[in-house]
């Protein structure tokens, strides 16, 4: 019994952790909108923001038009470099 409640607690803790990846908002004019992208100038600093079925819309989204869009970053792929700044110890 201890060990399902342990294990249950850890699943709610590791869920709660996903959820509570950080958001950003940007606000700004709408410069394009495909199925699948919404292109944000935010004063000369554009931002194409990927957009699904389950983004939720509220109003009348049209090109020109002032938005917030409310968004967050995930990683898809993280790729390790070798560090090559390392120096070597001359010998004397």
């Amino acid at each position: 019994m201890k060990k399902s409640s342990i294990v249950i607690a850890v699943s709610l803790i590791l869920s709660q952790a996903a959820v509570a990846a950080k958001t950003y908002q940007v606000t700004g004019t709408v410069l394009a909108i495909t199925e699948s992208t919404i292109t944000v100038d935010k004063k000369g600093e554009k931002f194409e923001i990927e957009k699904t079925a389950a983004t939720k819309l509220t109003g009348d989204l049209k090109q020109g038009g002032k938005v917030t869009v409310y968004y967050s970053m995930s990683a898809a792929e993280i790729e390790t470099k070798v560090d090559t700044t390392t120096t070597k110890k001359s010998k004397k």
